[in-house]
């Protein structure tokens, strides 16, 4: 598996910004905009953690 970009909400749950963040870090690190993003959800539904691999993720 690729290596990847990693965050997760400070308080459980992420905040929008916290997500903006991601995005930005993503994006700086030369992910190609046509990659998944994973998303770990609270039971409550909200996210948790999100990921994306480094480079091109075909699987």
């Amino acid at each position: 598996m690729p290596a990847s970009l990693t965050f997760h909400g400070d308080d459980k749950d992420m905040t929008l910004d916290e997500l903006a963040q991601f995005v930005e870090d993503a994006r700086q690190a030369g992910v190609p905009g046509d990659n998944p993003v994973r998303a770990e959800l609270s039971t409550s539904q909200k996210i948790k953690e999100v990921a994306v691999a480094l480079k091109a993720d075909r699987s």
